[in-house]
């Protein structure tokens, strides 16, 4: 992964990524700041017994990183959980009352929006949208209304996940989001990029999924999580998952 490198820095290539090299004392505290979180993401990894490499770059750090605000993520879990419901099977005409309920229309990626406004969608597409419950799940996590986002080693709650928009409303949730913190949120980046070419690695090299990790849970996962942090500036539908 490679972040967007600050005025003043020079490019040094490393595997696929880029690393800046520091040319004064922000810029060497920036190096510091990434290179940190990727210490203690490769403490996890090691504790798992999940294998990683040592020169699969930095991420991203707090100056370089978008910060979204709170209503951005909470309109884009509220949009995540209507797309994965219908990709569930939920009838049209229910999704089309919470998309008004929800005041969603304009939420929606254009690929949303036509998955949303299909009569009668392909099954791959159901499939391929109800995976988006564990990008909401991320986005609950990130708005402070789940207390911790557990290891990816099976799929999310998704009872509790609809739950918690089906109580409150939209007036409600929007309420209760608080974005974490930025550091917060790099550091679960970080170890999800670094899941991430764990589990790649093993599926190329047709190996077992190391420690228990479910790969599509994963990219689901690194996809929500590069969006939060603005890699690449990539809009939604546009979002990579670089290993």
């Amino acid at each position: 992964m490679c972040a967007t490198i600050p005025a003043g820095c020079q490019f040094v290539p490393i595997e696929r990524g880029c690393h800046p090299v520091p040319t004064n004392q922000q810029d060497a505290r920036m190096v510091d700041e990434a290179q940190a979180r990727k210490d203690r993401s490769l403490a996890i990894l090691k504790a798992e017994d999940i294998p990683f490499i040592e020169h699969l770059p930095l991420i991203a750090t707090i100056q370089e990183s978008t910060r979204r605000t709170t209503e951005e993520v909470a309109c884009r879990a509220m949009a995540l959980c209507i797309v994965a419901v219908k990709g569930e099977g939920l009838e049209q005409q229910i999704v089309e009352r919470l998309v008004g309920d929800f005041e969603l229309e304009s939420a929606f990626s254009p690929n949303e929006r036509r998955f949303i406004h299909a009569a009668d969608p392909s099954q791959h597409d159901r499939i391929q949208f109800a995976w988006r419950y564990e990008c909401y799940w991320v986005m609950l996590w990130a708005l402070g209304c789940l207390d911790t986002l557990p290891r990816p080693d099976a799929i999310c709650d998704v009872p509790l996940a609809v739950s918690i928009l089906q109580e409150n409303g939209r007036d409600g949730f929007l309420a209760m989001a608080e974005l974490r913190p930025q550091s917060e949120i790099l550091d679960m980046a970080d170890l999800t990029y670094r899941y991430h070419w764990a589990v790649v690695d093993a599926r190329i090299n047709d190996r077992e999924t190391p420690a228990g990790l479910e790969p599509g849970v994963v990219m689901e996962r690194h996809y929500a999580l590069n969006w939060l942090t603005g890699y690449m500036d990539q809009a939604w539908d546009d979002v990579s998952t670089d290993t």
